[in-house]
């Protein structure tokens, strides 16, 4: 599969998570709409108010299924407004969507909605998790244990914290100090709370220093986990420089020295991405604007092989094809 394809030309979804479930491919995007709020660098043009759930037998031929509707705005007792990018876990019989959502103040959290099956209906908790902030919450599992990756800057509002507290104002580094990091944190056993405090997920470069906010490749928003031959590989968005990038560790808290760029820039401001194997083939899920004719609110997720070389770098691929 050399060509990307977009799975779903009916409707606006972006920012795919994606899990094999009960043996097929599960994907949890979040979902694009025409709001009219003018385009602006917060992303209020990212006015999301509900998720839809698809599920794919065979991610090359298969028809994909549509769930509707699983949760929605109205249905969250604690919402406010923008229901960005999610991801789904499951333990013990239960699947638990992790989701950003802005409270009645205007501060991004991350609520957990729950359900006995992949496809929903999600069923929100009553407040959000203790102690959360920021956006983009990804799980990653190893042995029973659930690790949650976050966070995101400008929109995101991660410039508005440092050590898990928050700053009396949002600072953004200058080009000359360390950038601002993700977040991984380990989940409670009951799956609603955090399990510690978060930590910082720290990417090297091959000299072992941390990047700096004026890197190219510094973290912006979007991370994802995914283990290839017993090493940890996390990936992430650099926003306002358009990559999907990744760094390897040894350890799911890392620290992750830098690897390489995943996909290039595509067409639209955001990329965002999720890795996932099934079938004994690896898969990059992903989205682009070309179908809204380049409306960065309104985008189309795609997929496409993802390929490693012997070395287990990740060969990579083109976000604007031929």
């Amino acid at each position: 599969m050399k060509q990307s394809k977009y799975l779903f030309p009916s409707d606006y979804m972006a920012d795919p998570s994606v899990h094999v479930f009960e043996g097929k491919i599960y994907i949890y995007p979040s979902h694009d709409r025409e709001s009219g709020i003018e385009e602006n660098d917060n992303g209020d043009h990212f006015d999301m108010n509900d998720y839809h759930v698809f599920s794919l037998d065979d991610v090359e031929n298969g028809e994909i299924t549509d769930h509707g509707v699983v949760l929605s705005v109205k249905d969250i007792p604690w919402s406010g407004r923008q229901l960005w990018d999610c991801d789904v876990a499951f333990k013990n019989g239960k699947y638990y969507m992790y989701f950003p959502l802005k409270d009645k103040n205007d501060i991004f959290r991350i609520g957990v909605a729950v359900s006995d099956k992949p496809y929903g209906p999600f069923i929100p908790e009553k407040h959000p998790m203790l102690g959360s902030y920021s956006i983009d919450p990804c799980i990653f599992e190893e042995n029973g244990r659930h690790y949650m990756y976050f966070g995101g800057i400008w929109g995101g509002q991660l410039q508005r914290y440092r050590n898990n507290k928050a700053l009396e104002s949002a600072v953004i580094p200058n080009d000359y100090e360390l950038a601002i990091p993700s977040k991984v944190v380990l989940l409670s056993d009951d799956m609603l709370e955090f399990g510690e405090e978060p930590k910082d997920v720290l990417i090297l470069d091959e000299n072992g220093n941390p990047l700096l906010h004026g890197d190219k490749h510094r973290f912006f928003e979007a991370s994802w986990m995914h283990k290839y031959n017993s090493k940890y590989y996390f990936s992430y968005s650099t926003g306002d420089t358009h990559l999907i990038c990744y760094a390897t560790g040894d350890n799911p808290y890392g620290p992750f020295t830098f690897q390489g760029e995943i996909l290039t820039p595509v067409v639209g401001w955001t990329t965002h991405h999720s890795i996932v194997e099934f079938k004994g083939k690896w898969y990059l899920f992903f989205h682009d604007s070309v179908p809204s004719e380049g409306k960065t609110w309104l985008r189309s997720m795609k997929v496409i092989e993802l390929e490693y070389d012997n070395d287990g770098k990740i060969k990579t691929i083109e976000g604007l094809e031929e």
